[in-house]
């Protein structure tokens, strides 16, 4: 276990040799060992630092999701300049560049490639929001929660009032990608005031923790479609975690086999796994019932959606705990009074205007997620290519097509139409983030690195095909390794 959180305790580590100014010199086979919260290494510039049980990191847990590897470009991704200062207590010596075989020239030239692109854009002001367009959405979003009132307060036909639900899950989704883009820091420089706004949007308005949102969300920005590498990492995309209901890789797949005692496939896994590209849009109609629960056990500390959770919540704590659940708590004082018709609807009428609105949300919302990444490509965290390779083969961009218009796309969307551009460059603001593609496209052109482009309609089919595929090796593998069932 290295120094991490406490950074004054000097710890034995291996030494390959020390250069003339003394700092230590490590193999990159040696920093590949420290791969867990409590012995984890990291790699920023060729400089090694040590942030074992660092659980104070001020974006949380996600540190951890690089654990043994390098996160120069990520941390980039992430944080304000200047924010390297934070790390130099965790400083232990330097990578020995030669040791890290799997780089050769052409690829360390392309990620300097890439990291002169995003001094460009810094340098064009790209991540400079438009406090104008913020204000304008803002504005959008809460006319549609009054028009949703409204219809439920002035009318009493049956016909405004689904529209009223609709309306209200629309809502709900659009409230996403504006608490998306604030917990982002896309919109203010100062990040109080973008917390401040994302318990606004989320907690008050969503029912969504917070905490709990930018915990899974940085950790999935950060390890997009990667397995977890051992048992007891934290390098693994919590956005695919979603068995024994859904498997994104035969891996995936057997995973709960280990489980059972003898090494086999439950039958509900048997099942589940074989129908998934049929109850794949009917799981993410609860999709949103699953997020309020998670939410709701975050802010009242009963529990956590993921070990990375729970360790960040155990040694961390809530942020802010008043806030996160006054927020919760007023959000089902006002859906309690607006599911109930202000005191005219039946119980059951109640029930079915909250289901409506919420699973219609779950659909919006999961839909636009799916197409982002799902049917993309799945590594093992210990065979992740270079940062801007793993961000664009998982993620999948969405335009117009069959009927649908562009404009529609960007607003539906919420600008994660250009999911390949957000994810390399998840800071910069969405009002930006058309012109950003434009340098993107070229720049990926011009290295011969693909990236994926299609319409709403085509995406979902894919998506299903690949669930499909999946379910199919799954049924394969299974007959070949258990021939007698």
């Amino acid at each position: 276990m290295g120094k991490g959180g406490d950074a004054s305790a000097p710890t034995a580590r291996t030494v390959t040799l020390k250069s003339n100014d003394n700092a230590e010199k490590y193999t990159w086979a040696e920093v590949k060992k420290h791969i867990t919260p409590d012995d984890a290494w990291i790699v920023h510039a060729n400089k090694v630092y040590d942030v074992s049980n660092w659980h104070d990191h001020p974006g949380g847990g996600v540190i951890f999701t690089h654990a043994g590897d390098d996160m120069t470009d990520i941390f980039a991704a992430f944080h304000a300049q200047g924010s390297q200062a934070m790390m130099k207590k965790f400083y232990i010596g330097d990578l020995i560049p030669e040791s890290v075989e799997h780089k050769d020239q052409r690829q360390l030239e392309f990620e300097k490639g890439y990291r002169d692109l995003r001094a460009k854009l810094v340098m064009m002001g790209m991540f400079k929001s438009s406090k104008g367009y913020y204000a304008y959405k803002c504005t959008f979003n809460m006319c549609m929660w009054l028009t949703a009132v409204a219809m439920v307060y002035y009318s009493d036909s049956f016909a405004v009032h689904i529209g009223s639900a609709l309306l209200l899950g629309l809502f709900w989704q659009q409230c996403g990608w504006l608490a998306h883009d604030f917990l982002h820091h896309q919109v203010f420089k100062h990040r109080k005031y973008g917390d401040l706004a994302g318990i606004f949007w989320g907690d008050l308005m969503q029912g969504f923790s917070m905490q709990w949102w930018k915990n899974k969300h940085n950790g999935h920005h950060a390890v997009p479609n990667l397995h977890n590498s051992s048992i007891d990492s934290q390098d693994g995309d919590p956005d695919i975690d979603t068995m024994p209901l859904l498997a994104w890789s035969l891996k995936q797949a057997q995973s709960f086999r280990e489980l059972n005692a003898d090494g086999k496939d439950s039958t509900f896994v048997k099942y589940a796994i074989k129908f998934q590209a049929f109850t794949y849009f009917p799981i993410l109609l609860l999709a949103r019932i699953s997020w309020l629960r998670e939410s709701f056990k975050t802010a009242y500390g009963l529990g956590a959606a993921s070990e990375n959770a729970k360790l960040e919540l155990e040694r961390r704590g809530l942020q802010y705990p008043t806030l996160e659940r006054a927020g919760i708590a007023l959000h089902y004082s006002w859906m309690f009074v607006l599911s109930s018709g202000f005191g005219r609807f039946t119980l059951a009428y109640s029930i079915m205007y909250f289901i409506v609105s919420t699973c219609s949300s779950g659909l919006f919302l999961a839909l636009v997620f799916g197409l982002g990444h799902n049917g993309m490509a799945v590594y093992d965290a210990t065979t992740r290519p270079d940062f801007w390779k793993l961000q664009v083969t998982t993620t999948r961009n969405i335009i117009g097509g069959y009927g649908i218009p562009q404009f529609f796309v960007d607003w539906f969307c919420g600008g994660l139409q250009y999911q390949v551009d957000h994810h390399l460059f998840p800071m910069m603001p969405r009002n930006n983030i058309a012109k950003c593609h434009k340098l993107v496209e070229s720049f990926c052109k011009e290295w011969g690195v693909k990236y994926h482009e299609t319409d709403m309609i085509t995406g979902t089919w894919e998506v299903l095909k690949h669930l499909q595929n999946v379910s199919d090796e799954f049924l394969v593998e299974m007959v070949t390794d258990f021939p007698a069932m």
